[in-house]
């Protein structure tokens, strides 16, 4: 355990949202774990190091006054970490990009499927557009192929910095897609500001019947625009994973949306673990220790370790759309936050929450074996670009 520059044990203050906060973070200092709530600047008065994920605020009203020297969040978005104050007051702080990103890219393949099934959809040939092509939407394209489609991209700060024609203009990406999904960074200021991305001048450049998803930050989209969008028909259907004013959505929006989840996308355990994983190593690097912590020994089995499935009748989508829902039945997040839209803000916004907290094993599609029988090359070959492991009978 190491000390602190007052010779006593380093003081960490985790959140109860992060797995493993206590094996990891316990081998570096006396660790104490709390609800985001309870983290209040009375309890990082004395702390040296934070560790929390998006439903903290870290900023000046936190910390002010305090002795934390680094803070940190196990999630890809910073946005609620006052980066410019950390930066100004000598706190070290970290994100952890990307340790999410095949999870939420799981998650859309899992939601376009879902919406094949249930409105006779097929998925091959249709253009979807990835509107931030980063560590998520990257990974986004690459599923989208697997799964036949043809891509549109749009991302232009990557355009900026690379002059790619692979990267193309916002009006083109809109009219030419069947499926449009946000993957960007919130940013309400700056060269390229997102926030609101999705207004009305968004939705009225849209083809018409297009399908949304989003799967970024809430506020990237206006919620009355949308709504608008929807009743308009501009929008046919729509997927969304992160809203505007959560925890207490919206129920109008959540009735307007075909499945609807508490931001949980990236929330397989592999990516929830992960973030802890870099949050530690970073902060290993920042105080000068080499990491030695594994998680290996913790990890529990995958709860779909393998399927059968006999494809004679099935066509690619609809063997597909059977392996996926057997690994993750989106449809079942939809119902849990969707029992919860009647009840008023608050009890909302707690479900919400509760939701997040209490989410179960989710293993990614890598951790469970397909076994097929009387499948075509092509379906083993789509299978195994999404990463599950493949034997063909």
């Amino acid at each position: 355990m190491l000390l602190c520059a007052c010779h006593k044990p380093m003081k960490i203050i985790c959140a109860t949202s992060i797995p493993f906060a206590g094996e990891v973070f316990g081998t570096l200092g006396e660790t104490r774990i709390l609800d985001p709530h309870q983290i209040t600047s009375e309890v990082t008065g004395d702390a040296d190091i934070l560790i929390a994920r998006s439903t903290l605020k870290i900023n000046a009203s936190l910390l002010e006054g305090s002795r934390v020297k680094f803070a940190g969040t196990c999630t890809i978005g910073h946005d609620h970490m006052d980066i410019a104050w950390l930066a100004k007051n000598g706190v070290a702080w970290t994100a952890a990009p990307g340790c999410n990103a095949n999870s939420v890219a799981e998650y859309i393949v899992a939601a376009l499927l879902c919406l094949a099934k249930r409105h006779g959809l097929q998925l091959r040939d249709k253009t979807i557009g990835i509107i931030g092509v980063g560590n998520v939407g990257s990974l986004v394209l690459k599923k989208a192929k697997a799964l036949g489609m043809r891509v549109l991209l749009n991302d232009p700060p990557l355009f900026e910095a690379s002059g790619e024609n692979a990267y193309r203009p916002l009006d083109e990406t809109l009219a030419g897609s069947d499926i449009i999904t946000l993957h960007t960074p919130l940013a309400k200021s700056g060269k390229f500001p997102t926030y609101h991305l999705a207004g009305n001048e968004f939705f009225s450049r849209l083809k018409p019947g297009c399908i949304l998803i989003n799967a970024a930050r809430g506020p990237v989209v206006d919620s009355d625009a949308f709504l608008d969008a929807r009743s308009k028909k501009i929008v046919s259907h729509a997927v969304i994973d992160c809203w505007e004013g959560e925890p207490a959505f919206r129920p109008d929006v959540m009735e307007s949306a075909d499945i609807g989840t508490a931001h949980i996308a990236g929330y397989s355990f592999e990516g929830r673990v992960m973030g802890t994983v870099h949050v530690y190593r970073e902060l290993c690097k920042f105080l000068g220790v080499e990491p030695k912590f594994t998680l290996d020994a913790l990890l529990p089995p995958p709860p779909v370790p393998e399927i059968r499935i006999d494809a004679a009748s099935l066509s690619e989508e609809e063997a597909l759309a059977s392996i996926v829902s057997r690994v993750y039945d989106i449809g079942a997040d939809d119902r849990l936050l969707r029992e919860t839209a009647s009840a008023d803000s608050a009890a909302r916004g707690k479900s919400f929450e509760l939701l997040r907290k209490n989410y179960p094993v989710r293993r990614e599609f890598r951790f469970t074996r397909v076994i097929l029988r009387n499948a075509e090359i092509s379906l083993a070959e789509r299978l195994q670009k999404l990463q599950f492991q493949v034997i063909s009978e």
